[in-house]
């Protein structure tokens, strides 16, 4: 199924669901978005005809019947007793599925459509109760990249844009992909796709794409290859891997509270004259780790392994280089 029509159905079903009164074809026509687009009656009650279709094999209870005794044609609805689930008790993992499933419509660009449908059916006079059919939680995608790239991808075409490697002083770098969709994990927005100047399947995390997202070549040449896992792909790029070693370092009384929470205190021990714990971390990137270690500063001593601690070092020393670059300028 198209998304456009995917769309124009979810409209359909809010439109219908959100009145008690019968709508005419006419109604719906006027009020749904995507049915304006028929350029003919005749095209607009075949687009009508496949879709009631559509929505009786899914199983939504669609009603036809007459409002009032006055009326000639006859409309129709959804009855929200028999359209309504009873009541769903979720796990965790299934209520974030539900959250995420939900999250779209929950973002202005594809929601606006729906509530412009709702508004023109009280401006007509029907009755709207705007909170039937709502679904709940909500995820929020506030991005600036986000609805760019989802554009994108619905349109199958490549994009570029500039891309902030770890962190906020991380490295920026020009990149273009051919994106194949924007996924949520963890709390977090990525998009997965092809990098043509990497030439591999690469994913970036939203909240590091800088404005502008600008679109390459024309819509349609970007396709999804078949049996592609976008989840899958996120899992490979984001997980750290398995564990190669255990990092013992020696930490300040009082300070660095989130590598606390990461490590086992082994116990306590003074250092420099200076109270403070040694604790175990489990390694599995030693890049990672070191960046974590330095950020802490002089709160923290690497006592094994000794590459770790060259590691850090070397960090300290470039942001030491790059402080020093700003003074001379």
């Amino acid at each position: 199924m198209s998304s456009a029509r995917a769309e124009r159905l979810v409209n359909l079903v809010l439109c219908l669901l959100s009145t008690r009164q019968f709508l005419t074809a006419e109604r719906i026509r006027a009020t749904v978005p995507g049915y304006a687009d028929a350029t003919s009656d005749e095209a607009f009650f075949r687009m009508f005809e496949r879709d009631k279709t559509e929505l009786r094999e899914l199983g939504v209870p669609l009603e036809t019947g007459r409002t009032s005794a006055f009326d000639t044609v006859e409309g129709y609805r959804i009855a929200r007793g028999d359209y309504e689930l009873g009541e769903i008790d979720l796990d965790a993992e299934e209520a974030a599925a539900v959250a995420l499933a939900g999250s779209l419509w929950d973002s202005p660009e594809l929601s606006g459509a729906a509530h412009g449908a709702l508004r023109k059916l009280r401006a007509a006079g029907v009755e709207v109760d705007e909170t039937r059919g709502s679904v709940q939680p909500r995820v929020r995608a506030a991005e600036p990249a986000f609805a760019p790239l989802l554009a994108a991808v619905q349109a199958g075409q490549a994009v570029t844009f500039d891309h902030r490697r770890g962190g906020p002083t991380g490295e920026i770098a020009r990149r273009t992909v051919e994106p194949w969709g924007v996924v949520s994990w963890r709390g977090r927005w990525y998009l997965v796709g092809h990098d043509r100047d990497r030439e591999d399947v690469r994913s970036f995390r939203l909240s590091r794409i800088l404005e502008p997202v600008k679109t390459v070549g024309e819509p349609g040449e970007v396709t999804v290859p078949p049996g592609t896992d976008l989840m899958a792909s996120i899992h490979r790029s984001v997980d750290q891997g398995p564990v190669v070693g255990v990092a013992t370092v020696w930490v300040a009384e009082g300070h660095a509270h989130g590598l606390r929470r990461l490590g086992t205190v082994v116990g306590p021990r003074e250092l420099g004259g200076r109270q403070g714990d040694v604790l175990e971390i489990e390694l599995r990137s030693e890049r990672t780790v070191a960046r974590w270690l330095a950020g802490a500063g002089p709160d923290v001593v690497v006592l094994d392994p000794p590459g770790l601690a060259a590691h850090v070092r070397r960090l300290w020393e470039g942001a030491l280089a790059a402080h020093a670059g700003e003074r001379v300028r």
